[in-house]
C-alpha cells in the first residue's frame, strides 16, 4: 500500500472516529440533565403514576421556561426532542411499555391520524383518540374535577399517560402541536 492509500485510510478513520466522538458527546450532554429527571423516574419506578403525570408536566414547564397559562402551542413547535425522547423512554420502561408519547402517538396514528389532521386538527380523529386512550369519560373530555377519577394504574387503557401535559387553555390545539413535534422528532 502506498503512502497516499494509506493517508486515505487514516482520514477515513479519523472521520469515522470523529463521528462517534459526536454521538458520544451528544448522549454525555444528557448525562448532565439527570437531575432533571431524577424525580419523573422515581415516582414511575414506584408505579406512582399520578405524581409521575404531575411531574412531566413539570419539566416541560421548566424546560419551556413557561408556566401552564403561558405554554402555547407554539412553544411546542420547537421544544427539544431529547426532552421529549427521555420522558418517553421512562414512561415506556416503567410502565412495561403501556405508557408514553409514543405510545399515545401510535395510538393516533393507528385510527388514522396524520400529520394531515393535525395541521387541520380534525376534532374527530382528536375525539376517537381521547376514547381509545381513556381521555374522555361519558363523551365528555377529562378535566381538573374528573382527573383524579383516571385509573392511575398498569390497569388503566395503553396510552393514557402522560396526560396532564396537553390540558392548556389551548385544549386540543395543544395535542396537535404536541403530536406534530413528536413526529418530527420521530418518537416511536
Amino acid at each position: 500500500m502506498d503512502a497516499q492509500n494509506q493517508l486515505l485510510e487514516i482520514s477515513e478513520q479519523l472521520r469515522s472516529i470523529s463521528a462517534r466522538l459526536g454521538y458520544i458527546e451528544d448522549k454525555l450532554m444528557l448525562v448532565t440533565d439527570i437531575d432533571r429527571y431524577n424525580q419523573l423516574q422515581e415516582f414511575l419506578k414506584e408505579g406512582n403514576f399520578q405524581e409521575a403525570d404531575t411531574e412531566t408536566s413539570n419539566i416541560i414547564l421548566t424546560v419551556a421556561n413557561k408556566d401552564r397559562e403561558t405554554f402555547t402551542p407554539n412553544d411546542m413547535i420547537d421544544f427539544p426532542c431529547n426532552v421529549l425522547t427521555v420522558i418517553d423512554r421512562l414512561w415506556k420502561t416503567y410502565s412495561k411499555d403501556k405508557f408514553g408519547f409514543s405510545q399515545q402517538l401510535a395510538i393516533y396514528q393507528s385510527i388514522g391520524g396524520t400529520i394531515e389532521t393535525l395541521m387541520a386538527q380534525d376534532v374527530n380523529v382528536l375525539r376517537e383518540f381521547g376514547e381509545q386512550v381513556g381521555w374522555r369519560n361519558d363523551g365528555e373530555w377529562i378535566n381538573d374535577t374528573n382527573y383524579d377519577q383516571l385509573d392511575f394504574s398498569l390497569n388503566a387503557p395503553v396510552g393514557l399517560f402522560p396526560a396532564i401535559w396537553w390540558k392548556s387553555p389551548y385544549g386540543l390545539k395543544m395535542v396537535c402541536f404536541c403530536f406534530t413535534r413528536l413526529l418530527k422528532c420521530n418518537l416511536q
